[in-house]
């Protein structure tokens, strides 16, 4: 199936959106033309030189990678380094590089939570919601027009708490107005006071999406200058945020569960704690370098924190409350391109992807 690079991207960043990559990323489309045609897509966790070849050799026009390729910006594009020579063979071969990063850490069905269905962990929802995203948007309709508007704002993403969406409070009430000079009121006449039956709708909305529920609002309404108020709230976005927690279905021996980690990720060795329970039963992880979560998996009573690229010093931080668990980075994500695999499949059956035969963890193990 032949389709556009934009159309993929698009298609990625509807499942885990740009705005939840944190500040410090570079997710999205990095080097290629966005309105070029494609028939296939190779995924990888890094864009090394041996995977760029890799797509040369089997004509694949997009790489998709979890690692942006391009982090810390670039000064020139010449061949001093690896990354400067990838992105010149990309565009001398029209190879297009797509990251998907923390924005794909950041969901509820992204990187912790592949890890979880790896180890058969049950119930597990986001560790460490994100803070400070949502507002509350508080709209006055005419009785007319409210099942208008309340759609609108429903199809653009505003009126999700949790599992639910259409989620919406309306009140009615009396709203005044005098229409002024050059005006086209919807209702009522210029210079008189006019009292309308309206109802006031309420509904929560992710903050990074207010721009575009504020132009729904104001194209399904009917009048010339809608009435509107936004509250930001403290309430945290559940479906979005770092990490996962939940249960096993049956509590297991720490050295059991120790080993069914090992082997499920392939991992070399493990580092961790002393356990500080006989048994594992909840369990909590972040993919990738996600030790500042530790105390979030504490306050949710884990009894075991798996993650990445902890340091000497903060393994002395978990002062007997938890036991971590740092299996590498690597490791942890190794099955992000799988989560890819299976949307694209989902989305569009008939486009073809291929993960890489490249392993590009850079670290090795005796």
């Amino acid at each position: 199936m032949k389709i556009k690079v934009a159309e993929i991207g698009s298609i990625l960043e509807e499942f885990a959106p740009l705005y939840y990559q944190e500040s410090y990323d570079n997710s999205g489309l990095l080097v290629g033309d966005p309105n070029a045609v494609i028939e296939s897509a190779l995924l990888c966790i890094d864009v090394t030189e041996q995977i760029i070849d890799e797509a040369i050799s089997n004509d694949h026009k997009l790489i998709i990678s979890h690692h942006p390729l391009i982090f810390k910006g670039l000064k020139s594009i010449t061949d001093h380094n690896s990354i400067e020579r990838i992105v010149v063979k990309a565009i001398k071969n029209d190879i297009a590089i797509y990251a998907a990063h923390t924005n794909l850490d950041s969901v509820n069905r992204g990187v912790s939570a592949k890890m979880c269905d790896k180890l058969g962990i049950k119930n597990y929802s986001i560790l460490s919601p994100l803070p400070n995203s949502l507002l509350k948007l508080v709209v006055f309709v005419p009785n007319s027009h409210e099942d208008v508007v309340r759609t609108a704002l429903f199809e653009v993403g505003a009126g999700h708490i949790g599992n639910y969406d259409c989620c919406s409070y309306n009140l009615n009430g009396r709203g005044t107005f005098r229409a002024g000079e050059g005006t086209n009121p919807f209702v009522g006449k210029q210079g008189k006071l006019h009292t309308e039956e309206e109802v006031r709708i309420e509904a929560i909305c992710p903050k990074q999406i207010i721009s575009t529920v504020i132009k729904a609002l104001v194209s399904s309404h009917p009048y010339e200058e809608p009435a509107y108020d936004i509250y930001p709230l403290e309430n945290s976005l559940p479906q979005a945020g770092l990490g996962m927690i939940g249960k096993l279905d049956k509590a297991m021996p720490v050295n059991d569960f120790l080993v069914l980690l090992k082997s499920t990720f392939n991992a070399s060795s493990i580092r961790y704690t002393a356990p500080v329970k006989d048994h594992i039963e909840h369990v909590a992880v972040c993919g990738g370098s996600g030790f500042s979560l530790m105390y979030d998996a504490i306050a949710n009573k884990a009894d075991i924190f798996i993650t990445a690229d902890i340091k000497y010093h903060q393994f002395f931080e978990a002062e007997g409350k938890i036991t971590l668990a740092d299996i590498g980075h690597y490791e942890s994500e190794q099955f992000t391109v799988e989560i890819v695999q299976e949307l694209l499949s989902e989305k569009i059956p008939t486009f073809a992807t291929q993960l890489s035969k490249f392993n590009s963890n850079p670290i090795n193990y005796i």
